[in-house]
């Protein structure tokens, strides 16, 4: 019978990934593999390594924003121009493939629940060459570089200079609204997205080694990460010292958080547990939970950005499986996969938490065969 590690090695032994973490937690009982290296030709990969999560950011994003909506600061259907005033009079161009300059106004204000289900009319669909589509690339850029983001407010200009590509609440949309709820936490709590989520979520569930930031005294554990050449070897995009070794000027609430397996672990567990963290702290409200995993997409909507999804709609920061298109799709299945190589989702069914990391890049809404090997192994579990 192959486990884990003998899913995840003849991909390090094919140099297809210089490492990865696995870990596969159902109940009390977990199994876990390190495989390869830090670095090509580094130091050994251990389980406590730090990894770029990038878009496995959105959940935790998502549960920030919930845990406001439970403060009464916010709610679902407010219009969120009182906190973004950038996005209080929206233009939406005509038809999706009109020119960026053809647009009329909004029909209704973009709500909070809009931001959540990524259903605002920003962000990418199935179609790049779309021109609002093209018109968001050079504001919405690559979020595994977050060096590359202006701060907060310059953004949120940058932003609001472009059209909407679908009605708010029309479509679903890829990346850009989890981004805009990053920026809701922060002006909402008049706190740092880096501080409210160390206030709420990290510091009572432990997470100590999850920030948008790695310090000089953990990156002796801090993966380095590789996109793919056009030669199929593997080119190093950044190392422990670049992108993530200070502060960035945007905390990135679609994909900025650094982290171990153990700390998303914590996390999905809090999910599991209907949002109580351990000593019977609480995060979030089951109600809340089951908002963020529960499905809130029509098939009309999801078809809009069907090329990111595959059996799947969209809960509050995360995919949730509606449709048993492949082995491990298992309906309510909720999580998500990160452009550097991540993946992490829950299973409320089994009582499951799936969590791989790896270092080399997704250049492609198509996952790697080592994620669907992972995700197929975990079914299975």
């Amino acid at each position: 019978m192959a486990d884990l590690h003998d899913i995840l090695e003849p991909y390090v032994e094919g140099g297809s990934i210089p490492g990865a973490v696995g870990l596969i937690a159902r109940g009390d009982r977990i199994e876990a593999a390190a495989v390869g290296s830090l670095a090509v030709g580094g130091a050994p990969m251990a389980r406590d390594s730090l990894f770029r999560f990038a878009s496995i950011t959105k959940p935790v994003t998502a549960a920030a924003v919930m845990a406001l909506v439970e403060d009464g600061r916010i709610a679902l259907d407010d219009p969120v121009g009182r906190w973004l005033p950038e996005l209080a009079d929206p233009k939406v161009v005509r038809t999706p493939a009109s020119a960026v300059d053809d647009v009329v106004p909004a029909v209704r204000p973009i709500t909070v629940f809009d931001l959540l289900t990524s259903r605002a009319g920003y962000g990418f669909a199935s179609d790049f060459t779309l021109p609002a589509a093209q018109r968001l690339f050079p504001v919405q850029k690559d979020g595994r570089e977050p060096r590359t983001f202006p701060e907060p407010d310059v953004w949120m200009a940058e932003l609001a200079q472009v059209p909407l590509l679908y009605q708010p609440g029309e479509g679903w949309l890829y990346d850009t609204c989890s981004t805009l709820q990053g920026v809701l936490v922060s002006r909402v709590s008049g706190q740092a997205l880096p501080d409210f989520l160390a206030e709420r979520v990290f510091e009572p569930l432990g997470m100590a080694d999850t920030a948008f930031e790695v310090p000089a005294a953990k990156r002796d554990r801090f993966t380095s990460y590789y996109r793919t050449g056009q030669d199929g070897g593997l080119v190093l995009a950044d190392g422990p010292d670049g992108q993530w070794s200070t502060l960035p000027a945007f905390p990135l609430g679609n994909g900025g958080l650094a982290g171990t397996a153990d700390d998303w672990l914590a996390f999905g567990r809090m999910l599991l547990d209907g949002g109580a963290g351990p000593g019977g702290c609480r995060i979030l409200t089951a109600d809340s939970v089951r908002l963020m995993t529960t499905d809130h997409t029509t098939p009309a909507q999801r078809e809009i950005g069907a090329l990111f999804l595959e059996g799947q709609g969209w809960g509050f920061g995360g995919a949730v499986d509606v449709a048993s298109v492949d082995p491990w799709n298992v309906p309510g299945r909720y999580g998500w996969v990160g452009g550097t190589g991540t993946t992490a989702h829950i299973v409320p069914s089994t009582g499951t938490v799936a969590i791989l990391l790896t270092q080399v890049g997704l250049d492609s809404p198509v996952p790697a065969t080592w994620l669907r090997d992972f995700w197929r192994y975990a079914a299975g579990a």
